[in-house]
């Protein structure tokens, strides 16, 4: 019995003290696993609702193609189907450029640059976590403090 507690208060610590990085992560790869099994066109459509599985209050899964098209975005849907590659956040950076060159040279990682936080309106920093899975980008960005 004493086991048990021990070991649900170290798991209660280990989530209770989870950064929004590991956040980030976990949502991501949970959506990566989501793909192996159930396959890519059900991920995408279960990514692109506005209360879907990888949606945990300001954190989402949303996806590019390998061209920086949007596939899907649970809370913005007027971008999916557009082509970000050349589209500057607002200090002229072609953060969507990096996410993909990224993607492809080295399968995952983080992306900084500005962005419109839409809780607060204001332009914020932001760091997206990506991972490459088959022929999409799966991403899940952060505001920074």
């Amino acid at each position: 019995m004493v086991t048990k507690i021990a070991r649900f208060l170290c798991l209660f610590a280990f989530v209770a003290f989870a950064s929004p990085k590991d956040d980030a992560i976990a949502l991501v790869k949970d959506a990566q696993k989501f793909i192996k099994d159930n396959g890519k066109e059900k991920a995408l459509l279960e990514m692109s609702k506005p209360d879907g599985k990888w949606v945990k209050g300001e954190l989402y899964v949303f996806a590019y193609d390998l061209q920086a098209v949007m596939v899907a975005h649970p809370k913005n849907p007027k971008l999916v189907g557009k082509n970000l590659m050349e589209v500057p956040d607002v200090e002229g950076r072609l953060f969507r450029k990096e996410i993909v060159e990224l993607a492809k040279s080295k399968g995952s990682g983080w992306v900084d640059y500005k962005y419109k936080n839409p809780q607060t309106g204001k332009i914020e920093d932001k760091t997206t976590y990506l991972l490459k899975v088959g022929d999409i980008i799966l991403c899940c960005g952060i505001y920074k403090d």
